[in-house]
């Protein structure tokens, strides 16, 4: 299992430079950075500058979308990032959440999102692309022939096939081991149905973790299932909640779930927290002890998961970064 961690575009770059340099050195492999450009400062300059802080860590955005920039200006930005740091950049992609929901805006369409990743992908290979309504046929002559790997977000039947067919890998935002394996084992299907080689598929649970006892962890990370309750609110409504392999404690989850501030997006202050229960902060997150954390990533590794991200937004950010380091990674990677 591999090990990632996840800012913010708050963090300030001083301090955003010495975790990445202590992550790394605790064995972390990634990092990567939410793109929400108007809820927090633009990202990719901070990889960019967090780039030249490492030596073997990757960086990518968790996650893009077809909507927030241009595709060869998007394409452009990556390849860039990929020749600069010598490989080290892969993405993650969804539809559009807060980038395009705080302005008021609706997520791309799915087969918008598969055409973005087969553009993407191509110009910076080197290939020639044409798309959309741009008249030209489009091909970077700096291309090194990168092979950008692309990490899809996907909930929902027809975006886990999308993460199948287009993905090198699946990014869920959970932590419950049970659902990431019924998640990722349908991206994989559709993926080999697709005649794609998935050996080497990999699936990401992206999630904060947190130390200590359960109340004081519980509410650190109460804003996490309220962040991303769009998403299980697709589990739910598209999958039907009659179905025997959806736990009662989602159903419940979405069903007492009146509303989300885009404007408070993944924080603790946002006013629609009430609803989310003991129960379902501890399926999302990884909490407790070492042994405790221990115990929940050899679960999901059994589950099908490959890499465990930790979203750095609950504070103790450093001591989070040094017990993974001394005492979980070591025992799980």
């Amino acid at each position: 299992m591999e090990f990632g961690i996840t800012f913010k575009g708050v963090v300030e770059p001083d301090r955003a430079r010495k975790l990445v340099a202590q992550a790394e050195q605790a064995g972390f492999s990634y990092c990567w950075f939410y793109d929400s450009h108007i809820l927090w400062r633009e990202s990719y300059p901070a990889m960019a500058m967090c780039m030249e802080h490492t030596k073997t860590m990757r960086f990518g955005p968790c996650v893009t979308n077809p909507n927030t920039r241009e595709w060869s200006a998007a394409a452009s930005l990556f390849g860039s990032l990929a020749h600069q740091s010598n490989g080290r950049f892969d993405i993650g992609v969804g539809r559009g959440d807060s980038a395009v929901r705080v302005m008021g805006r609706k997520p791309a369409l799915l087969k918008n999102m598969d055409a973005f990743i087969d553009v993407v992908k191509g110009l910076i290979r080197g290939e020639e692309r044409q798309y959309g309504d741009v008249p030209n046929p489009i091909q970077f002559p700096w291309a090194t022939g990168y092979e950008l790997p692309v990490w899809v977000a996907a909930y929902g039947p027809k975006a886990l096939d999308s993460a199948g067919r287009m993905g090198d890998g699946l990014i869920l935002q959970i932590a419950e081991p049970a659902i990431c394996k019924w998640l990722g084992d349908q991206a994989v299907e559709a993926g080999e149905k697709a005649g794609r080689d998935m050996s080497n598929y990999r699936i990401m649970s992206a999630a904060p973790a947190y130390f200590g006892d359960m109340e004081t962890c519980r509410e650190a990370t109460r804003w996490f299932p309220a962040m991303v309750g769009n998403h299980v609110a697709d589990i739910v409504e598209k999958y039907g909640t009659e179905r025997a392999d959806i736990p009662d404690s989602l159903t419940a989850y979405i069903k007492d779930r009146k509303g989300y501030d885009y404007s408070k997006h993944g924080q603790s202050d946002n006013p629609y927290l009430d609803f989310i229960t003991d129960d379902i902060i501890d399926g999302f997150a990884v909490l407790g002890t070492p042994d405790d954390h221990i115990a929940k990533l050899e679960k999901l590794k059994a589950s099908g998961v490959t890499q465990f991200n930790i979203y750095l937004d609950n504070g103790d950010e450093e001591n989070i970064i040094d017990t993974y380091g001394k005492e979980v990674i070591p025992h799980v990677a």
